[in-house]
C-alpha cells in the first residue's frame, strides 16, 4: 500500500501499567515497553515511540519523569532540598504548579550518569516501525531547577542544552522530539528559549528528523499554562527543525490560522485527539479535524497528526481507543482501505 501523505504518530507518554508500577524490574520494563510499542504497531501508527516508561520512577510518579530522570543525575545538581531552598523556590515564578524544586543548582551543569542512548537503543530493538524518541527541552528543565551557580535562567538553560547536545549525538531514532510544557505561559522568554534549544537541535544526527513539542501543559485534565500560539510564532520560525508537534485539538478552532505565517520548510503536526478529555473520538472526528486543518492552512500543509500530548494521565483503555481512532480517522480522510 502506498505511504501515507499525512503519518500518525503519538507525543510521548503512556499511562504505566500497573503490574510494572506494583513490580519494577528490568525485565518488567522491557515487557512493559514492547507492549506499548506493539499497541501502537497493531493500531497503525506510523511513528511509535516507548510511551516515556524508561523515565517510570516509583518515587515521582506525578510527573512520569519528565524532569526528574534528567536533572537528577547531572553533575552540578543536588538532589536533597533543604527547607529554606523550598521556601525560596516556591516564591518564585519559574514553575507556579510546582512548589518544590526536583533539585538545587550548586555548580557547573554536566552530564553526570545521564545516559539516553541506553534506552534509546532499548526501544529501538524492541520497534518494528520507525521510532521516536523524546526528550524534555533546555527551557522547561531550567525554569524547574533552584538555580544557585548560575543565577539565570538562560545561562542555566544553555548549560543544559550543552550536555542534552552530546546525548542526542549518540542516539538513533527516526524522529528525536524535544518537549517544552513551560515556554507556552511564557512567550517573552522566547529568543533565549530558541537559541538554547537550536544548540540541541542542531546535534541531532543527520540520519533523524529533529521535531520540538508544544502544549499549554497537563495535569488530571487541567492546562498548567496560559497564552496563544500567535505570541510564539517567532519562536516556531527560529527553530533549526523538520516539523513541530502541536496542541490544536483543546485549543479554539479559530488559533489554527496562526500557523498560516509558519516556515514553509518546517512541517506542521497536527493536534487531533485531545488528551483532556476521556471521550474517545471517532475515525470521522479525526477526517474532519484534518479536513478543516487543510483547508485552511492548504494540502501538504500538514505532515504529522497526534494527539495534543501524552497519555500518561489517561487510562489504559481510553489512551488505546485514542491511539486507534488516529490511524483510522486518517486512513477515512486520505480515502485510503481500512486496516484489516
Amino acid at each position: 500500500m502506498k505511504t501515507p501523505r499525512i503519518q500518525t504518530t503519538v507525543v510521548g507518554s503512556y499511562p504505566v501499567p500497573e503490574w510494572l508500577a506494583a513490580a519494577p524490574s528490568e525485565q518488567a520494563l522491557v515487557d512493559a515497553t514492547r507492549v506499548v510499542l506493539h499497541t501502537q504497531e497493531q493500531a497503525g501508527i506510523d511513528l511509535v515511540c516507548d510511551g516515556e516508561l524508561y523515565r517510570f520512577d516509583v518515587n515521582h510518579p506525578e510527573t512520569n519523569g519528565m524532569i526528574e530522570y534528567f536533572v537528577r543525575p547531572m553533575s552540578g545538581v543536588r538532589g536533597d532540598i533543604g527547607f529554606s531552598e523550598w521556601l525560596d523556590y516556591s516564591r518564585g515564578a519559574g514553575m507556579r504548579f510546582r512548589t518544590r524544586p526536583p533539585g538545587v543548582v550548586e555548580g557547573p551543569v554536566g552530564a553526570g550518569t545521564l545516559n539516553l542512548a541506553v534506552p534509546c537503543a532499548r526501544a529501538k530493538a524492541l520497534a518494528t516501525r520507525p521510532l521516536k524518541f523524546t526528550i524534555t527541552g533546555p527551557h522547561m528543565l531550567a525554569k524547574t531547577l533552584h538555580d544557585r551557580h548560575y543565577r539565570d535562567p538562560e545561562r542555566l538553560a544553555h548549560a543544559i542544552a550543552e550536555v542534552l547536545a552530546e546525548q542526542v549525538k549518540h542516539l538513533d531514532a527516526d524522529v528525536i522530539q524535544l518537549d517544552e510544557a513551560n515556554l507556552p505561559g511564557h512567550p517573552n522568554e522566547w529568543r533565549w528559549a530558541a537559541a538554547a534549544i537550536n544548540r540541541v537541535l542542531k546535534a541531532v544526527p543527520k540520519r533523524s528528523k529533529a521535531a520540538v513539542h508544544l502544549c499549554f501543559g497537563n495535569y488530571g485534565g487541567q492546562s498548567i499554562q496560559k497564552g496563544t500560539w500567535a505570541k510564539l510564532i517567532d519562536y516556531l520560525n527560529a527553530l533549526k527543525v523538520d516539523h513541530i508537534v502541536m496542541e490544536t485539538a483543546h485549543r479554539p478552532p479559530e488559533e489554527l490560522a496562526v500557523f498560516k505565517a509558519l516556515r514553509r520548510d518546517i512541517g506542521l503536526g497536527l493536534g487531533v485527539v485531545d488528551i483532556k478529555r476521556t471521550e474517545i473520538e471517532s475515525p470521522s472526528d479525526i477526517a474532519r479535524a484534518i479536513e478543516r486543518g487543510e483547508k485552511l492552512l492548504g494540502k501538504g500543509r500538514i505532515r504529522y497528526v497526534h494527539p495534543d500530548c501524552g497519555f500518561w494521565m489517561l487510562p489504559r483503555n481510553v489512551a488505546d481507543g485514542k491511539i486507534r481512532a488516529l490511524p483510522a480517522g486518517r486512513d477515512l480522510y486520505e480515502g485510503r482501505s481500512a486496516k484489516t
